[in-house]
């Protein structure tokens, strides 16, 4: 980029990049760090954080009342992820410290253990390799605002925070039956869970406090704690009814935490669609580019403007389109990569159509730099398309399109003066379609992330689902991360 001439110039490869290797989501990540930790050595504390290389690693909270089911699906989450699973329990159980010994004389003295040792714990518990590395699951950890809002700010800040809840009633039922597992921890229940094994069987025992008064009371402390919670952890929450098949609980848990979170990074459309002759790309491309304002790029029209512009490129695209021939693809991409990389295109975004139409434009595309980061494919069966296209007539008097369905002359007198185009005559139609599923074979495998949508549906519809792509952030590639590896080399060992 040319900083000493105005406009400044951006070349499209830039905000590719950018989007491709998550660099906004990395440096908010890190911009977060320094404000959080506030270190002595900023610049030390930003190769270590790039060298963790954990941006993307679990970090949840699993919170319930007393015999929700936290223990059960904290266990099945950390076997699914392979990831430390963190309660009360196994922090003390860890390699022994100076904190854990001082919760535990708070528990051999009975005396109720301060918010801070326990966060000073968790902290400590945290910042082991296998967590760094591997991300963490909190089992009923915080328990109170308080903790909470201390863990928070020591940076203990989960991504996701799933809260079980279900019936009173129900929940103390379940805690009478419950049985545990000497050896695994594995926990078991006498009605809905009991083991078919006999060496299994052998090892469960009544873990203490299960009565129905202590749970009663664990119960009450815990609806009076919920609602500050609830305060500390409002946006990443997310609530699951536990009074349901404990599978049925691991599968909407296991789909919370893997959906990939919305992000606040700058997002510039370039919004591909593909598809056969009449399936509504032209309409399609119109309905987006006005409702979020991208350029509508129309390859057909585009062409047909530089010929009216007489422009150098008009004069050589010219004799293809009145021979009726396909436009040479080095023209149509010199005529792309001009408007492509104009100023609005880079600032608004862009929707193109039109183009390409075989695996080998698609790869020409790739080569001159014009990057779609939404592919869409736009699928009907032949008969819609020959009853959309052969259907459409047009009054040569007032240039007015009609469609002998859905849009029907006013009048006889019009209907009579109607006249349907050559090109969208039954034969010629069906020539086009074979044409255009014959040369398109590959462009799917070519785009992974593309996006099939049934067009044969209210244009609405169909537009709906164009705009709920457009708008959610794509699956996470691993093309990031192996930037940051290649990184890691610029940076002396700290």
């Amino acid at each position: 980029m040319d900083a000493t001439k105005r406009p400044v110039y951006v070349p499209p490869e830039m905000g590719h990049y950018a989007e491709n290797y998550r660099l906004f989501h990395l440096m908010r990540g890190m911009l977060e760090g320094l404000l959080i930790h506030m270190p002595e050595e900023p610049v030390d504390f930003l190769i270590k954080y790039l060298k963790n290389d954990n941006e993307d690693v679990p970090r949840i909270c699993i919170l319930g009342p007393p015999a929700s089911g936290k223990t059960t699906i904290a266990m099945w989450l950390c076997k699914q992820l392979v990831t430390p699973r963190i309660s009360q329990e196994t922090l003390l159980t860890k390699e022994r410290s100076f904190i854990a010994d001082k919760v535990e004389d708070y528990q051999g003295r009975q005396q109720d253990i301060p918010d801070e040792a326990w966060a000073e714990l968790i902290y400590e518990r945290l910042q082991f390799e296998d967590c760094v590395k591997q991300g963490w699951v909190l089992e009923g950890i915080p328990q109170t605002r308080e903790l909470a809002r201390t863990l928070q700010a020591m940076a203990v800040i989960p991504r996701h925070v799933v809260v079980l809840y279900a019936p009173d009633t129900v929940l103390i039922e379940r805690n009478l039956g419950k049985r545990v597992d000497t050896i695994t921890g594995e926990v078991y229940h006498t009605t809905f869970d009991w083991p078919s094994e006999e060496d299994v069987r052998r090892n469960l025992i009544v873990p203490d406090d299960i009565s129905e008064m202590e749970t009663s009371r664990r119960l009450m402390q815990y609806h009076r704690n919920f609602p500050g919670i609830l305060q500390s952890f409002e946006k990443p929450m997310k609530l699951i009814n536990a009074d349901q098949p404990c599978a049925d609980v691991f599968s909407q848990v296991l789909t919370h935490v893997l959906a990939p979170p919305r992000t606040l990074s700058p997002f510039s459309p370039r919004i591909l669609l593909c598809g056969p002759p009449g399936s509504g790309k032209s309409l399609q491309a119109a309905l987006i580019a006005q409702k979020y304002g991208l350029i509508n790029v129309s390859c057909g029209q585009m062409l047909k403007e530089a010929v009216a512009a007489e422009t150098k490129l008009g004069e050589l695209i010219k004799p293809f389109l009145d021979s009726g021939w396909p436009v040479s693809d080095s023209i149509v991409l010199k005529v792309l990569s001009d408007r492509l990389n104009m100023l609005d295109c880079h600032i608004r975004g862009w929707v193109l159509h039109g183009f390409p139409r075989d695996e080998d434009q698609a790869r020409q595309m790739e080569n001159a730099h014009i990057y779609p980061n939404r592919v869409i494919f736009l699928h009907l069966p032949i008969e819609s398309i020959v009853e959309r296209l052969c259907s459409r007539k047009m009054d040569p008097i007032t240039g007015e399109r009609y469609h002998n369905i859905f849009k029907p002359a006013i009048c006889q007198e019009v209907h009579d003066r109607l006249l349907t185009h050559p090109r969208e005559r039954e034969e010629k139609v069906r020539n086009d379609v074979d044409a255009y599923f014959r040369l398109s074979s590959g462009l799917e495998t070519f785009f992974k992330d593309s996006l099939s949508i049934n067009a044969d549906q209210d244009p609405q519809t169909v537009l709906e689902y164009i705009e709920s792509y457009v708008v959610n952030p794509l699956p996470v590639t691993e093309a990031w991360k192996e930037e940051v590896l290649n990184l890691q080399d610029l940076w002396p060992s700290t």
